[in-house]
This record gives structure tokens, sequence and C-alpha cells, in this order.
């Protein structure tokens, strides 16, 4: 081989040989840059630790304090059930690993983004004893309306990534609460195989008569009746009666009636549980509207429940005939 050939073939190697440096670099970059976007806002291992979550917006605070296994929203002084699964479904969302790429280290974008303290949604989680875990600082979305600009308090740095935290910030207190009459129906620990007796005290007439009691009584597979007749009853009729009722929710929580006002007296209904248990629900008088508010025995809380929830409790004695 001449000298000319044997320098060509150097040269040749030489230049092979940097291209795949510089691929290799390029590609390491892409790998490094793809890790140090993922990123998660809460540290998972803190999961357990959580007491406190408050998000915070222009319109109002939500505070949710959590009690052993549950989860309830602390407002007025008083503290009301939360949504355990939407709760869960929100911390989930802290602790995901997921893109999360810095865009800025600069304090001057965080007036531009709506991530100073003034202008942002917070989102602060507490640990046992107050301990700070996190507080979250969500600003406003980018041209896409697919991703949001967020920042750590204290920190400088930037990042953005998938909205998924507007469906929990930006939604209402309305939207937190468990306002089931019977939050543990929700989870299935308290099903219509569980009920035993049912005693339903229906409102007084327009006349003020007061109307007998329907009674249902579990024997087996059957239900026997008392207070009513029926042609041809339908067993699995009371059945999904009996759902109904476990599943009934109210639109929201009333503050300034007390669950001891003597309005709760007008109607009633019982459920005798298989484990010895009583519930009851007491409920009030319709307003003008068809809406009545309720109490639990046992809580609390005072609901109020819309029409078509109200009217379902004291259903007719035809929902029980059975179809042919």
């Amino acid at each position: 081989m001449t000298y000319k050939k044997k320098i060509t073939v150097l040269s040749g190697i030489i230049a092979s040989l940097a291209i795949i440096y510089i691929l290799s670099v390029v590609f390491d970059y892409e790998r490094t840059g793809s890790r140090s976007a993922l990123y998660f806002w809460l540290d998972p291992g803190q999961k357990n630790n959580i007491e406190g979550i408050t998000i915070s917006n222009v319109e109002e605070t939500i505070a949710l304090v959590r009690k052993g296994d549950e989860w309830f929203i602390s407002r007025n002084g008083r503290d009301y059930p939360a949504r355990r699964v939407r709760v869960e479904d929100f911390i989930g969302t802290l602790i995901r690993r997921a893109p999360y790429p810095v865009l800025s280290s600069s304090v001057s974008s965080h007036e531009r983004l709506s991530l100073t303290e003034d202008r942002s949604i917070q989102i602060t989680v507490t640990g046992k004893g107050g301990q700070s875990l996190l507080n979250l600082l969500i600003g406003i979305g980018d041209i896409t309306g697919q991703n949001v600009h967020m920042r750590k308090q204290g920190q400088n740095e930037v990042r953005s990534g998938e909205d998924i935290f507007s469906t929990y910030v930006r939604s209402t207190l309305a939207s937190w609460y468990n306002l089931r009459l019977f939050p543990e129906s929700e989870e299935g620990r308290l099903d219509a195989t569980g009920v035993q007796r049912l005693t339903v005290y229906p409102p007084p007439t327009d006349d003020g008569e007061n109307v007998p009691p329907r009674i249902f009584t579990r024997s087996g597979r059957e239900w026997t009746f008392s207070g009513f007749e029926l042609n041809n009853p339908g067993m699995g009729r009371v059945d999904g009666y009996i759902r109904d009722i476990l599943g009934t929710s109210g639109d929201n929580f009333i503050e300034d009636i007390e669950p001891s006002d003597p309005m709760f007296n007008n109607s009633r209904i019982v459920l005798e549980l298989g484990n010895g248990t009583i519930r009851t629900i007491r409920l009030g008088p319709s307003d003008e509207s068809g809406r009545r508010l309720a109490v639990i025995s046992g809580s609390n809380w005072v609901y109020s429940l819309p029409v078509w929830a109200s009217m379902r409790l004291f259903a007719d004695a035809e929902t029980f005939e059975r179809d042919y």
C-alpha cells in the first residue's frame, strides 16, 4: 500500500471514529436529559406520613385532614367527610414520577408565569406535627393548554409538565365532600344484604295526618311486609330500594342548622342491620322546591338532599309490585 493510500485510509478511520464519538455524546446527552426531566414533587416515601393538605386559590381554601384511615374537610371549626378515593388520587399526582423539565431558574420569570405567592395556586402538604412536606406553586399553562408551570416555594427553578392538577385544584369544595348519607357504602362496607329490617315512617299528609309506617322484614331470601298491601310483591324490588337508600347522596352540607333541630322529626327511615346496629335517617319537611334536609344517627352533619333523592326515599307501594 502506498503512503498516499495509507493516509487516505487512516483519515477515513479517524473520521468514522469521530462521527461515532459525536453521535454517542449526542444520544447520551439526550438520555441524560430525559432522565433529568423525570421528576416527582413529593417523595413517594412520604405518602403514609401525610396528615394534611391545603389547596389555596383566589376564591377559597380547601383544608384536608387525615384521621386514621379517613380524610375530612376542615371548615368553620367542623370536619366533614371527604372522598378518600379522590384525595388518594390527588396524592398520586404529587408522588408520580413524570417529565417535568426545567424551563427557567430566573426569578424574573415567576411574575410572568403567575408563580408568585400572591398569584399562584398553592398546595401545602404537611406531616405529623405540622411538618412541611411540600409547598408547591402552580401558575399559568403554556400556549398548548396541555402543560402548566410549577415551582416549589423557596426555589427559583421553574418546571413544566402535563396539567394533571387542574381537575383537583380548580374544583369546588363540594367536589371533595363525601356526601353519601352512609359513606361506608361507597366502599362496600355496608350493603343491602346487611339490612334485616327496614321501617319507613313517611311524612305527614298535607292535612297533617300521620301515615302508618311501612315495615320490610327479611326472612331468608324473602321479605315480609307490614303497613301496606301488595298484590304481587317483587323481592328484588325491595333489595333495589334498600340499595337506593344506602347509596343516597346529598348535594351539600348545611352549616347553620343543628342535627338536634325538631324539624328532623318530620319523617324517618330506620335500618336494622344483621350485626345488631341500627342506623336512622331523620328528615325535615320538604321546601317549596321539594328539597329536604337530613341527618344520620351517629353523625353531626346535616345534608341537603335534592328533590330526586328525597323522593326515592319514600317510594310508593306500587314500586314493590312485580312486573309481568
